[in-house]
């Protein structure tokens, strides 16, 4: 008797440690500058923690005879939900947010804002329509915001390394937003 009012206790006292930890409130777009917001009729659906790089290549510049830039070719990148469990992947062209359940969605650019030297920009993504059952059906809008790192190499490029590929590292928060 005294063992199962023991244990009772202690599950108590577990589930009343849980119901009392703060929950996390969904992401405040607010102070995101006004291009980069979500249209009211959307609602905070996911978010997400990224993790990876971005693929540059070295290319001649177009019309600009003898003048080089740093390309963006791509992303690659590990989706984790707020508790760290790893849910998908990020990568492109096209941009794709891939889930571990099978659902993956595209989607185009909209606007962007600079984040600061060195980081990728605020971004604004409209969603095209979903494949595959799961979390990301139903995927209207999707921010990147939080960036750190990801913006174009610092390296040289010239017609001596024209071609060359030169990953940056990033990480990023992306937050996903359906109809409300």
């Amino acid at each position: 008797m005294q063992t199962r009012t023991a244990l009772s206790l202690i599950a108590l006292a577990a589930l009343t440690a849980c119901a009392t930890q703060p929950m996390r409130a969904p992401f405040n777009q607010a102070d995101l500058p006004a291009a980069v917001q979500v249209p009211a009729g959307n609602k905070v659906a996911l978010e997400h923690a990224a993790a990876g790089d971005v693929n540059y290549q070295c290319r001649a510049k177009k019309d600009m005879a003898g003048q080089f830039e740093w390309v963006f070719v791509g992303p690659d990148a590990g989706l984790k939900d707020r508790s760290g469990k790893i849910v998908g992947k990020y990568y492109g062209p096209p941009a794709t947010w891939e889930a571990n359940d099978g659902s993956k969605v595209t989607a185009t650019q909209v606007a962007v804002a600079p984040n600061g030297a060195g980081n990728l920009s605020l971004q604004l993504t409209k969603a095209n329509p979903a494949t595959g059952m799961g979390m990301m059906q139903g995927v209207t809008f999707i921010q990147r915001v939080a960036t750190v790192g990801g913006a174009a190499p610092s390296a040289t490029c010239t017609k001596a390394n024209e071609g060359a590929n030169q990953l940056v590292r990033y990480t990023a928060d992306y937050i996903y937003y359906k109809a409300m």
